[in-house]
């Protein structure tokens, strides 16, 4: 699975500096530099290098500053990777190939460059904006059948867990959740009941959620 690449090469771009976290906006992998504004660098996984990787970094090159693609390389050195045509693509495009061992050792086949230009500002300010939100890195990039756990889901289970150890109010879990209330009213998951006026309870859904997720005991429980 393309998840088996995520570690090497999420260590790789780490080593150059990045803070990497995986399946943000879609992406497989995220790394932002330190710095305002961040440098963000993209990589897409696959087990091996085909047309619709480089369509989706394509598509991802308009929200990063660098996009790179990643697939096991192969032993035969038959894959995609020796093809000439396919390297000269990825270098007129402007997108790095990264070639994974077996072993989970990360070469550099074609260094990133940026000639294509950045055209969409909202897609690369949404996409630094989720992964500054994350709490750790809580999603393994190259995933695509499990729920991804977003920055909202992590609030929305950060309140799910607030709710099972008592506490019942959205003022109660501001200090937990910011947007606890409207995480609570708008109950997107479903894990939420309004049982009167400004007090919630879990659902069966979300103490299902809970059990999947567990969250961290509340050391201090306001009055």
């Amino acid at each position: 699975m393309e998840t088996s690449l995520y570690l090497p090469v999420k260590t790789f771009l780490e080593a150059a500096g990045y803070v990497v976290k995986g399946e943000v906006g879609k992406c497989d992998l995220v790394g932002l530099s330190d710095g305002e504004p961040p440098v963000v660098v993209v990589c897409e996984l696959k087990l091996s290098f085909n047309l619709e990787l480089l369509l989706q970094a394509v598509d991802r090159a308009a929200m990063s500053d660098e996009v790179w693609i990643a697939a096991r390389v192969s032993a035969k050195g038959r894959g995609r990777e020796a093809d000439r045509r396919y390297r000269d693509l990825c270098r007129r495009l402007g997108i790095g190939m990264l070639g994974v061992s077996d072993a989970g050792e990360v070469s550099i086949i074609v260094s990133s460059i940026s000639p294509m230009p950045r055209t969409n500002p909202k897609r690369r300010s949404r996409l630094v904006s989720e992964h500054q939100r994350r709490r750790g890195d809580p999603a393994v990039g190259g995933g695509s059948r499990a729920p991804i756990m977003t920055a909202y889901r992590q609030q929305a289970l950060l309140c799910a867990s607030a709710l099972e150890q008592g506490l019942k109010r959205p003022r109660e879990m501001k200090a937990l959740a910011a947007n606890a209330g409207p995480i609570l009213r708008d109950n997107v998951y479903g894990w939420f009941e309004r049982i009167e006026k400004g007090i919630y309870a879990l659902t069966p859904a979300g103490q299902a959620a809970l059990l999947r997720w567990p969250q961290p005991v509340i050391s201090d429980t306001p009055a």
